[in-house]
């Protein structure tokens, strides 16, 4: 199996960083690309006599910022030797990461896990669990120590 193509998910933490830090030395090794990717979700609050669904302007702010938080990500490693593409969507993280995946033919996803149990896990749930449950690739989580 060769592996050319990449796709990393990163939501900008420790964790994410770790996974990217792998991914870089594996596509290096491989002389594969990688494509850094960041997802997020416009909020929706719902009430009992309606929802709020967010402005234009913040829509906008907020792509914005997770486009320039990407691409700042993707030039700090500049120098690592690696072919690095920043990609943005909005989306449900798990389920946009395999239909990039799918889009880009990647041979691998790389993804951070934080390692949360008990009532944290059951809150907040798991990305990286949701997309190794749901994958047609292979996945390789990073956790950071």
């Amino acid at each position: 199996m060769e592996l050319k193509r990449i796709l990393v998910a990163t939501d900008f933490s420790d964790t994410s960083e770790a996974a990217l830090e792998y991914a870089i030395d594996l596509a290096r090794t491989l002389g594969a690309k990688i494509t850094l990717v960041h997802l997020y979700e416009l909020p929706v609050y719902t009430f009992p006599s309606g929802a709020m669904v967010a402005t234009a302007e913040f829509a906008t702010q907020l792509m914005t910022g997770a486009q320039e938080a990407t691409e700042a990500e993707c030039a700090k490693h500049a120098k690592d030797g690696v072919d690095i593409t920043p990609l943005v969507r909005e989306g449900t993280a798990w389920e946009e990461i395999h239909k990039i995946a799918d889009e880009l033919g990647s041979d691998l996803i790389v993804i951070g896990t934080h390692g949360r149990r008990g009532i944290t896990h059951a809150l907040l749930g798991s990305v990286a669990e949701k997309i190794i449950r749901t994958a047609t690739r292979p996945v390789l989580t990073i956790r950071k120590r």
